[in-house]
């Protein structure tokens, strides 16, 4: 049976972190998404960028790719696809702001449906409740730092109720259908096929296994004609797309580092465990680290002086044969105004910080090895704007939930450089150590 192509809008560059072999394209020109549509791969990834955003400004992205999709679709004789918004597991994004623009462009759907469970990161769903592994514990995720969010606060784990929270009651928690762990491993077809009028539906997935099932399951619905949207986490893509195991191990991943050079790592994430995993790497032999004070950056005309004082530290490690790791200070900064406008400034601020750390990648030593991009914004950033990226081909991932792309032959600055995507909320407290690792001296080839 052939299915349709799936594309899935991803509001970070981090939702292809369970798949390998398909392209990410960080812009939705006609000849962008050609290159997309006709690719041979099941699945291919539109970075949007959108959890950076404004709401209205994540609104009109959305909108914006929508309409370019169905036109494109359309010039390459495509009737249909899969859609998939893809967003946080740990439920922080536009929601239900994306969805909402992708029912009014590309439906009508006969239901949209809610799947956080992304096994990788330790985050599953049962009985409709979705929790986040801490240590040995399963934690309620709004229990957890990430519902304390200061843009994408919330405070339900009982998914049926934060779906009533983020509609402000449009859909109330006794209208949205549940798919339990029960239906799904005895079989849901059915009740998917009687699915109608947009209905929000949570999904439940304790492992793998559980959202093939679904998805064999959904597969078949769509097959008889049923159009279903999706707002998931990574893991439902695994199912979806049916790929088998990637060509490369993520032990072998070095093998991709283009020269003997030291590699440059950038961390722009400063959630609870990028702060942990950047500690851990901080102490590994070979490593230079280069504080960004991000304070500075709320003095007006601070940012080219910043600037250079980074990147002489950089081209100075980078000679001695050390790693630079360039990272944001720690410090959480506070802003003035309430509600909107509060969230608005930050975000603006944070978007002024990657621009920041993306002069700071376009002045990177050309000769570097590999590059690692730590949080999801900064990773988006450093691949359409630090690379001026429009497309580039996932090789897999260097560990779970850690993707690894390769820059093309052509790039006029970095080519075949391979770049770790790296989100800010995945991982132990050594992952990002051992990523480091394994690119920094075993198993390497010279491409040319």
């Amino acid at each position: 049976m052939t299915f349709p192509p799936i594309v899935v809008l991803d509001d970070d560059p981090t939702g292809s972190q369970t798949v390998h072999s398909c392209l990410l394209l960080t812009r939705w020109d006609a000849d962008t998404l050609k290159l997309g549509l006709q690719d041979n791969s099941p699945i291919r990834f539109i970075l949007t960028n959108t959890r950076a955003l404004p709401s209205a400004k994540a609104a009109q992205v959305t909108r914006s790719v929508c309409q370019a999709l169905k036109k494109g679709m359309a010039e390459v004789g495509l009737s249909e696809a899969i859609v998939v918004s893809r967003s946080d597991s740990t439920l922080r994004g536009h929601y239900p702001l994306e969805t909402d623009v992708i029912a009014a462009e590309l439906g009508p759907f006969d239901a949209h449906f809610l799947v956080p469970a992304f096994f990788e990161g330790g985050r599953i769903t049962r009985a409709s409740v979705h929790y986040l592994r801490v240590g040995e514990e399963w934690v309620p995720v709004h229990e957890t730092e990430f519902a304390r969010d200061s843009v994408f606060a919330y405070h339900h784990s009982y998914l049926p109720d934060y779906v009533e929270e983020k509609t402000q009651g449009r859909i109330p928690a006794a209208q949205v259908e549940r798919f339990t762990l029960e239906q799904i491993r005895s079989g849901c077809l059915q009740k998917l096929l009687a699915l109608q009028g947009n209905v929000c539906c949570v999904v439940d997935g304790e492992t793998q296994a559980d959202l093939d099932r679904f998805a064999k399951d959904v597969l078949a619905a769509a097959s008889q004609g049923k159009r279903f949207l999706f707002r998931s986490a990574a893991s439902l893509l695994t199912a979806l797309a049916q790929l088998p195991p990637q060509p490369v191990a993520p032990e072998q991943m070095g093998q991709f580092v283009r020269s003997k050079q030291p590699g440059v790592v950038i961390v722009g994430s400063h959630v609870q465990k990028s702060s942990q995993q950047l500690a851990q790497l901080l102490q590994e032999p070979g490593i230079q680290g280069i504080e960004v004070a991000v304070r500075l950056l709320l003095q007006p005309g601070a940012e080219e002086d910043l600037l250079q004082g980074i990147l002489t530290q950089v081209q100075a490690a980078y000679e001695s044969g050390q790693t630079p790791v360039v990272y944001t200070s720690r410090e959480e900064l506070t802003f003035d105004g309430e509600g909107a406008s509060a969230i608005e400034t930050r975000l603006a601020f944070g978007q002024k910080v990657s621009r920041l750390l993306m002069q700071v990648v376009q002045g990177l030593p050309a000769g570097i090895g590999y590059l690692i991009s730590k949080g999801g914004i900064t990773s988006n950033d450093t691949l359409s704007v630090g690379l001026n990226l429009s497309a580039v081909r996932l090789l897999g991932q260097i560990h779970p939930g850690v993707s690894m792309v390769i820059t093309p032959a052509d790039h006029p600055r970095f080519p075949h450089l391979p770049v770790v995507l790296f989100p800010g909320n995945v991982g132990e407290a050594d992952t990002l150590a051992v990523v480091y690792r394994r690119l920094s001296g075993r198993g390497r080839v010279e491409l040319v």
